[in-house]
């Protein structure tokens, strides 16, 4: 990798883990005002905050999801890649399994991009915000454009790795 690219990638990690971080917060606080507002303070106004909440929620998800990818920790069943005990079938075996989830991934993009070209022929926004639509479908948006490219990441790490150990071989 060059440097530019490494930091490139460092710097898209700090900013999705602020992102996580600041709606991890505006999360627990919103929430945390629901409930405050439900039971104990029946006067203060709570019109949209439980959209806003669910706004801040879905852009976490899909955040938390991308830093999940972006650092390989996401979940994984290693049953199979742990009884494996050549090296060369356990990297064929991982660049099967990186290309099945790009696969996937494709997929997910392409109903994502479905959903954009559907919320456009309407002028729909968000109940008690009146924010168009598409604000929350951004982070799925997000989501679906850095899930490609980690994916992509992921088949070509792969594929070097199964060059490497056939080489080694």
């Amino acid at each position: 990798m060059t440097r530019i690219t490494v930091t490139g990638s460092r710097l898209l990690l700090k900013a999705l883990e602020w992102l996580c971080i600041l709606t991890s917060i505006l999360v627990a606080l919103l929430l945390a005002y629901l409930v405050a507002v439900r039971y104990y303070f029946h006067d203060l106004p709570a019109g949209g905050v439980h959209s806003l909440s669910m706004l801040a929620a879905m852009w976490l998800y899909m955040t938390g999801a991308l830093v999940a990818s972006q650092s390989r920790q996401h979940l994984t069943v290693d049953i199979l890649e742990q009884r494996l005990t050549s090296p060369r079938v356990q990297a064929w075996h991982r660049l099967l399994v990186s290309v099945i989830t790009l696969v996937i991934i494709c997929f997910f993009a392409y109903w994502t991009y479905r959903m954009f070209v559907w919320g456009s022929r309407f002028s729909t926004t968000m109940q008690g915000l009146s924010l168009p639509l598409w604000v929350p479908q951004a982070a799925i948006g997000m989501n679906a454009v850095g899930s490609i490219g980690y994916g992509l990441r992921d088949v070509w790490h792969s594929m070097q790795n199964v060059r490497q150990v056939s080489m080694g071989a």
